[in-house]
């Protein structure tokens, strides 16, 4: 039995942290009561956190039903593999570069030591960061945030990249752009949250999330390049009723996302989760009907990427915005998403499932919108909410340029470790074979295919 070296890396790193983690001290008293609880804001921030962390396995579905037969099972499992490695570096340090306490004053990162597994994380508030539920709460919420945000980036590559590539580049990728971006727009401290004296607002995710990785889709599809066609098998769906369930599964973990992110039971949560059902109801009727104006018949992927687009738009500013502006955001960066996958299918860049053009350009465009209503609407705009509109842009043209260009140097330095395509014969049988020795609603022909194949091979 051959065993790749690539592995053998990966198995020692988690053997690491196993030993490290064994003789790791536990603060005494860290998961006592706290008499600072609020009761009523734990029970809804437990339900939410569990609501987001389905987000992950509903974009398996959505992103799986998408691709071509031969590759269901490997793009499920890209998505779904992120919640076991983004979660153990969460515990080890991932929470820590993000909502440590502020290195040199910059707002740049946070200390890395200073949450190290999860050192002091337990039933005590935090004042700065949630002061009314237990800070592990607060930590196990904002991991759901991490581990959906590279699983978004799979779409743009999908059909042809190395699992073992994957794995590396996802793990830089939380490292070097989710953690700082998360600390600076988040954490008290971070520049973002400061910028121009006003800060971006970003309530849920419209740029750390959404915008982060759809230009790290973007870059991924520019540097790895197209697929190649396959024989026997054209890139129609092979599931649609998987893209709808996906979508279905994401609407309902959006209200956690959305409504959890006022991290109380609150009013907040109560506007979040309106505006987030309204959004998403909308964004799905206006992309069905401009495409039955544009000559098309109404479809369940249109609905259901609709429906996904309106619950981005609202992502960064569902806790401030009227539910008659929730209307006006959903259907403008609807038409701006379903235009902007038109242009990208008559384009040589192939982002496979259109990851930039619905939740890059939607988290970009949203936040955006959220720039001109956070403050006061268009009708009563004061020189307060000009610099607020301009905070926004200048926010969004940082976190595009940092994530574009550094995730360029992620995929070029993950290539150099681990070349991440597959060779043209393995992409042409398609990665659920090829990657992971399983196969998904193939035909008697093509499991005979792939069977001589490896038959050869062997």
């Amino acid at each position: 039995m051959k065993i790749k070296k690539r592995y053998v890396v990966l198995m020692s790193l988690l053997l690491i942290v196993a030993l490290v983690g064994a003789f790791f001290p536990e603060t005494k008293g860290i998961w006592e009561p706290d008499e600072k609880f609020n009761a009523p804001n734990v029970a809804w921030m437990i339900t939410a956190t569990i609501f987001v962390l389905m987000m992950t396995p509903g974009l398996s579905f959505f992103y799986g039903g998408m691709v071509g037969k031969r590759n269901v099972i490997s793009t499920i499992l890209q998505s779904f593999i992120a919640m076991g490695i983004i979660s153990i570096m969460w515990v080890v340090f991932g929470f820590s570069l993000s909502f440590g306490d502020d290195v040199g004053g910059l707002g740049l990162i946070g200390n890395p030591l200073q949450f190290l597994f999860f050192k002091d994380v337990g039933a005590k508030v935090n004042e700065t960061l949630a002061p009314t539920i237990p800070l592990a709460l607060f930590a196990l919420f904002q991991m759901k945030f991490a581990i959906i945000t590279p699983s978004l980036i799979t779409g743009s590559f999908a059909e042809r990249v190395k699992f073992s590539a994957y794995l590396v580049f996802m793990m830089l990728f939380c490292v070097f752009i989710y953690c700082p971006l998360a600390h600076w727009t988040w954490h008290p401290n971070g520049f973002l949250h400061n910028l121009m004296g006003v800060g971006v607002h970003d309530f849920a995710g419209g740029i750390v999330v959404h915008a982060s990785s759809g230009v790290a889709a973007l870059a991924g599809a520019l540097f790895l390049g197209r697929r190649k066609l396959q024989k026997n098998d054209s890139h129609l769906p092979a599931n649609v009723p998987f893209v709808i369930l996906g979508a279905a599964m994401l609407w309902l973990g959006w209200f956690g996302f959305n409504g959890g992110s006022s991290l109380a039971a609150d009013g907040t949560a109560i506007k979040a989760f309106l505006n987030t059902n309204t959004s998403g109801a909308t964004a799905m009727m206006a992309w069905i009907l401009f495409d039955c104006l544009r000559g098309r018949k109404p479809s369940g992927m249109g609905a259901a990427v609709g429906a996904v687009v309106g619950l981005v738009a609202i992502t960064p500013c569902a806790d401030v915005v009227t539910i008659g502006q929730t209307f006006t955001i959903a259907v403008l960066t609807t038409l701006v998403c379903n235009v902007a996958v038109y242009w990208k299918s008559h384009s040589r860049v192939d982002d496979a499932l259109d990851v930039f053009p619905t939740h890059g350009m939607g988290g970009i465009v949203a936040t955006v919108f959220t720039g001109i209503f956070a403050s006061s609407g268009l009708i009563a705009w004061t020189h307060a909410g000009f610099i607020e509109f301009l905070a926004s842009i200048v926010g969004v043209l940082i976190v595009i340029g940092y994530t574009f260009v550094m995730s360029m140097a992620l995929y070029w330095l993950t290539n150099k470790m681990i070349p991440m395509r597959v060779s043209e014969k393995n992409e042409r049988l398609g990665l659920d074979a090829s990657q992971h020795d399983e196969t998904y609603g193939l035909s008697g022909d093509e499991e005979r295919e792939i069977e001589e194949y490896f038959h050869h091979d062997a």
